[in-house]
């Protein structure tokens, strides 16, 4: 049992805060699945009702109560049965999300702004209309930013962009830099109130390390460098000419289907081509492992180009970009320089070995209309 009250963790909730005048109190953990355990037992005790909404191809965590509200089978199968009263809706479905609050047995409806698996984005009606419909039926809403708050799609948090403000607010990942284990969970007072209302019950939810010196200071520091850098401003610059560069070659690559994201949270979709010759090459991948072309891609990415990307989910034909904010100028879309991992220009100069100069994921996996998939 931690005894001690951490002055620093005073410090961070303050700083935290100011960016979120909304909500008052803050909740400290180790990790970001610990933010959504903590966050599905304050929605239960605020509100004394025991259901959880959340998203189909949603990601919240790896622990139980997180793990019941991620929808993937890879995660969940061997583990079940998992936290009852759990119910999964289609993203951006309004009226699927009436019809689950109308019971009045839902605590709350938790939810990625973008979803990180796939990069889905949500309509413009739908973060806005799931708040007004949490506050119709008396349940809370909370904005799981664990993987997009902390600036990474230009704002300091995702719901900004659709002018939403949640009764919880989880983050992690980002805030310590991405060096110290830590969470938070920021809420409002009234909920807060509920949990710890009176000294018996002070510690009826908590964790050892949450609150340690360490990870206060290095969240702390992450806030005053994002501050001095202007790395939230950096992240809306840069993500909107990255976008725009991926974009533009849409038109020119049969496998291209679609660049979508907010700031320097990006995807890259594919899709199957038209012509015959590259449709017979796409169906022998799919055919081998769903999502097996993006696996291709992503392995040349690194090992040739020093590009870190990653496939955005289990059978996914869809690569996710999460650039570093605090990347140099430099290195925005069409650099030709080849020792940083952030954001990969739109064409590349002819390599050493005498290849042709080729768009980044054309070099050995990838096609345009008049080439065949392969090496």
């Amino acid at each position: 049992m931690q005894l001690d009250v951490s002055t620093l963790a005073g410090v961070l909730a303050e700083r935290l805060l100011e960016h979120v005048p909304y909500l008052d109190k803050v909740f400290f953990a180790n990790s970001g699945a610990e933010t959504v355990e903590a966050a599905i037992k304050f929605a239960r005790g605020a509100t004394g009702r025991p259901g959880i909404v959340y998203c189909a191809h949603s990601f919240h965590g790896l622990s139980y109560g997180a793990l019941s509200l991620t929808d993937d089978p890879n995660f969940r199968s061997g583990f079940e049965p998992l936290l009852p009263g759990c119910t999964a809706i289609p993203f951006n479905d309004l009226a699927a999300l009436e019809q689950a609050l109308s019971s009045r047995q839902v605590a709350a409806f938790i939810v990625e702004p973008i979803q990180g698996k796939g990069v889905n984005m949500p309509s413009d009606e739908f973060l806005p209309g799931a708040a007004a419909l949490c506050r119709k039926y008396g349940s809370l809403f909370i904005a799981d930013e664990i993987q997009t708050g902390i600036g990474r799609t230009g704002k300091f948090l995702a719901v900004e962009h659709w002018n939403v403000e949640p009764d919880m607010v989880l983050l992690a990942k980002a805030l310590s830099g991405g060096h110290v284990p830590i969470g938070a969970l920021l809420t409002r007072k009234s909920i807060f109130d509920k949990i710890f209302n009176q000294m018996d019950r002070a510690v009826v939810h908590g964790s050892t390390f949450a609150k340690n010196d360490l990870a206060m200071a290095a969240g702390i520091a992450t806030l005053e460098v994002m501050k001095a850098e202007k790395l939230v401003e950096q992240s809306a610059k840069r993500g909107a000419e990255l976008r725009l560069a991926l974009t533009r070659m849409v038109p020119g690559y049969e496998l291209l289907k679609e660049v979508r994201g907010k700031g320097l949270m990006i995807g890259v979709e594919f899709g199957p081509p038209k012509s015959l010759r590259l449709k017979a090459s796409w169906n022998v991948l799919e055919t081998a492992n769903k999502g097996l072309f993006c696996q291709l891609i992503t392995v040349p990415l690194f090992k040739d180009h020093k590009i870190l990307t990653q496939v955005s989910g289990h059978g996914s034909h869809t690569i996710k970009l999460l650039p570093r904010s605090s990347s140099p100028k430099k290195t925005a879309p069409g650099s030709q320089n080849r020792s940083t991992r952030s954001s990969p220009p739109a064409t590349r100069s002819p390599a050493r070995s005498g290849r042709s100069a080729r768009p980044w994921w054309i070099t050995r996996c990838g096609s345009r209309r008049d080439d065949a998939i392969g090496p």
